[in-house]
């Protein structure tokens, strides 16, 4: 055990976000989210699986430790609502409190359309499938520095 550590942060989880570097992406997917196939496609190739937690709680957990990106203008990615789709998504509120509460330097949300989203995400260090139930609940973060 660590003091200050967040207890649902696995160590597979912590030594994750440490491998990162700056401008490096971490996906926080939803319960329907293609997290095992992306994931084999990630930089790493690493899916951290977080079964039982959904995103808001683990999000909240890493922005504890993970500095967002101040040199980009949007360090937070979203996908956005397929047009024509109905659904609602309350949850984007739920991320704005928990971002703004991280003392992170946080304006708004970058929304990237559904399929280019699925592109950027293999892109990413690595995939976190959690087994949250809303839809679009879906979050990309950008790693940035730590400034002493």
């Amino acid at each position: 055990m660590l003091k200050n550590i967040p207890s649902i942060l696995s160590p597979e989880l912590l030594k994750v976000l440490m491998e990162m570097g700056h401008g490096d992406e971490l996906v926080i997917a939803d319960g329907n989210f293609p997290a095992a196939s992306i994931a084999r496609q990630t930089v790493s190739g690493q899916l951290i699986r977080m079964d039982g937690h959904g995103v808001p709680p683990v999000l909240g957990a890493i922005l504890r430790l993970f500095p967002l990106d101040i040199y980009v203008p949007k360090p937070v990615a979203l996908m956005q609502v397929v047009p024509g789709d109905k659904v609602k998504t309350p949850i984007w509120d739920d991320y704005r409190k928990i971002l703004k509460a991280s003392g992170e330097k946080f304006d708004d949300f970058e929304f990237v359309e559904r399929f280019a989203f699925y592109e950027r995400a293999k892109k990413a260090y690595a995939v976190i499938a959690t087994s949250e139930s809303a839809l679009y609940a879906n979050i990309i973060l950008k790693k940035g520095v730590v400034i002493a």
